[in-house]
């Protein structure tokens, strides 16, 4: 008899085991188990090739009556078509690149052939189908009545181990498994009305009927939200067993008197965030928040206040920025709220204030010692950097609050560098300007308390956004660049973006995958720029911006184009985040379906923070009615970000929308959905926070806490920490 923890080879062989390892990566009987069925189909529900519609799923039993290997015409590859007959019609099977199955589909051999069937040059065929040969010499009828009536499920295969050969070797690990301990708490799968786990395992591969698969795979999909919320839920109860210093908030103090000099009034929203972090830093353990809002919604004053409350207390607050520009940008943006309470020490310099200093990788030396001596010295109380904060030389006096801003483009390690330097576990808050529907905060930041900001300050503009398609109305592009010209003559600035430097730079080639564009010539910074300066927009003052330029040259960029002094920025996104610059009203994006919904939003969102609306145009060469245009005109049709962000997650691959680049839930979500299984994972979350709340270290749940310790243990666990 077998367990979960059985090796293969003990069950199917040595050659078997390291066919199936070298496909799947399985080594054990559970691994084997959890390689789920795409789909199933009906053994016996035989169908009539005469009577074969296109788009029709169909199992059919035939004879083959021809098979021929050919190479394709002007590429690599061959295609082996085969014929097959039931003795009234023929139907065209297509393999491509696999001339090898030549050897199996011999003329006269019978089988069972299960597909989809399409119309290629006006044929019926099935493209890579299914099948299963009847052994040369067996009673085609008996054959067929075995298979009569029985689901068999259609598996993730490969060449050398086909679905059949899957199925075959799945229920030799079935036939030998003994009973499987159940992690799931008895209370919670009879509330739900849940098969126990092997039943769930057996009745997924092996189902008598599809109500009975179904019940499986809802276990198995709950399993699976369960045990990734308890992680979760575990690990924010053992972040809240930690020490840190409280940071109440102080009468009297620099955060006082900031916000007496604030030139405008806070939202409701800002304000009740504000509530939920003072709170947090008033605690004697770490805070773990998450702060999530709208483009231009005033994350940075909220964040900008949690640093003041924390200086007030003699700490010192981080803030981590993933580019130059844009922790330059924050440099300026904190100098300028701040004003003199930013001038601690200095001439002019309020009482109460502070310094607050940058430290980059592309510094001189001098800046570089002055600013690690404000740090160290405790001098500055806000520091701002990139992934030069992290290095060796950069010490703190007494570091209280990391700010982590656009936190996706940080791994675990470089966080938890930064959180080594200080004494005791420092306050954390991460921002992102990306909204993030809320199940999937759920699933990717469950260990953080989330507050999120909607509302947009006063004092916001409109934002208008058209689709202009360059190939059908190439007369609406030149439009666009007339309208530069007219915001210009206005008094206004504009922004081009492009989504590449120059014709050597490469795009991002998951792009064409998602978003079913084609590889064209595209727009690019170096090349448009010359054009439109010597063309379209003559006369005016054009720079370029992109991430290869030196860092003092795009930061005087920058300054220049926010003191007014450059009338077009031609840029890559490096304006995607933190640009602030209230002027600009226009913005003309190349090529636009290369580029995200979330993306687009948050381009679109450099425009009308002045007194002034916006005017965003979307140029495009996709064509109308292709998935391209309608996420472009999904763009144009709403500025909810919150809405745009669940469109641009529907289009992407489950690990796309986890980043499982830093949350290695690759391995462990196979089943589940974060958008479409909400419903789940709240119910998971609730049944896991109710466990901890009552059983807190699992003691009436060994096998769960077996369980738990194996998913901790995983080494890719670590990043599902955003902490």
């Amino acid at each position: 008899m077998a367990d979960l923890t059985t090796k293969l080879i003990d069950v199917v062989g040595d050659r078997t085991a390291k066919a199936l390892e070298a496909g799947f990566g399985t080594r054990t009987v559970d691994d084997l188990l959890r390689h789920y069925p795409r789909r199933y189909m009906v053994r016996g529900e035989l169908s009539d090739i005469s009577e074969l519609k296109e788009g029709d799923e169909v199992t059919i039993l035939a004879e083959i009556f021809s098979a021929n290997a050919r190479s394709l015409r002007g590429r690599k590859g061959t295609i082996l078509e085969v014929v097959v007959t039931d003795g009234k019609a023929k139907l065209s099977l297509t393999f491509f690149n696999q001339a090898w199955r030549e050897r199996d589909l011999r003329v006269g051999r019978q089988g069972l052939f299960a597909g989809k069937v399409g119309i290629f040059n006006g044929k019926r065929q099935l493209s890579h189908p299914d099948y299963e040969l009847i052994p040369d010499g067996s009673d085609v009828d008996s054959a067929i009545d075995e298979f009569a009536g029985k689901y068999l499920p259609v598996y993730p295969a490969t060449a050398k181990m086909p679905s059949w050969k899957l199925a075959q070797c799945i229920k030799l690990a079935i036939d030998a498994l003994d009973e499987v301990p159940d992690f799931l708490p008895e209370a919670i799968r009879s509330r739900h009305g849940y098969p126990s786990l092997k039943e769930a395992l057996v009745n997924l591969h092996q189902p008598d009927d599809l109500n009975q698969s179904e019940k499986a795979l809802a276990r198995l999909t709950f399993d699976e939200a369960f045990l990734l919320q308890l992680l979760l839920v575990v690990r924010r109860a053992e972040l809240r067993k930690l020490n840190a210093t409280a940071r109440p908030v102080r009468a009297g103090g620099l955060l006082e008197e900031f916000d007496k000099s604030l030139p405008f009034t806070l939202t409701d929203g800002q304000r009740a965030v504000i509530a939920e972090i003072e709170s947090d830093l008033s605690a004697s353990h770490p805070m773990h928040r998450l702060l999530q809002g709208e483009v231009g919604s005033g994350k940075t004053v909220v964040a900008l206040r949690a640093m003041l409350a924390v200086v007030d207390s003699g700490g010192q607050a981080a803030l981590l920025a993933p580019t130059e520009v844009l922790a330059q940008q924050h440099l300026r943006t904190i100098a300028t709220l701040l004003g003199p309470l930013a001038q601690g020490g200095m001439l002019g310099g309020s009482e109460l204030a502070t310094r607050v200093t940058l430290i980059t990788g592309s510094q001189n030396a001098a800046a570089r010692k002055d600013a690690l001596a404000l740090a160290a010295s405790g001098d500055a109380g806000i520091i701002i950097g990139t992934h030069a904060l992290l290095g060796q030389s950069v010490t703190f006096a007494d570091l209280g609050l990391i700010v982590v801003d656009e936190q996706h483009r940080f791994g675990v390690e470089q966080r938890d560098a930064l959180k080594a330097k200080a004494g005791l576990p420092p306050h954390v808050l991460v921002m992102t300007a990306t909204p993030i529907p809320r199940t999937v905060a759920m699933t990717v930041f469950g260990d953080l308390d989330v507050s999120t900001l909607r509302e947009l300050p006063l004092g916001r503009q409109k934002i208008t956004t058209h689709v202009v398609p360059a190939l059908e109305k190439p007369a609406f592009v030149e439009r666009a660049w007339t309208r530069i010209r007219e915001e210009v003559a206005k008094g206004h600035q504009a922004y081009i973006v492009a989504p590449r430097i120059n014709t050597s730079t490469s795009v991002d080639a998951d792009m064409d995958f998602l978003f079913g564009t084609a590889s064209t010539e595209l727009s690019s910074v170096e090349e448009l720029a010359p054009k439109l300066h010597s063309q379209q927009l003559a006369g005016l003052r054009l720079a370029i911006l992109h991430g290869q330029l030196a860092s003092d040259v795009k930061d005087e960029t920058m300054q220049a184009f926010a003191q007014g002094k450059i009338d077009v920025l031609v840029s890559t996104t490096v304006i995607e985040v933190g640009v602030d610059v209230p002027n600009a009203t226009v913005m003309v994006i190349m090529d636009a379906d290369r580029f995200g919904v979330s993306q687009l939003h948050q381009l679109r969102g450099r425009i009308g923070r002045g007194a002034s609306p916006g005017l965003c145009i979307l140029v495009t060469s996709a064509l109308e009615e292709s998935s391209a245009r309608i996420r472009l005109d999904a763009v144009a049709a709403s500025v909810d970000g919150f809405e745009l962000s669940r469109i641009d997650l529907e289009q992407r691959r489950e690990g796309d929308v986890l980043g499982v680049s830093q949350s290695g839930t690759r391995s462990h979500l196979r089943l589940l959905r974060v958008l479409r299984d909400e419903d789940l994972i709240d119910q998971a979350r609730s049944d896991a926070q109710a466990l901890i709340d009552a059983d807190p270290d699992l003691a009436a749940n060994p096998e769960l806490a077996r369980e738990l310790k194996i998913l901790q243990a995983d080494e890719a666990a670590d990043y599902i920490d955003k902490g």
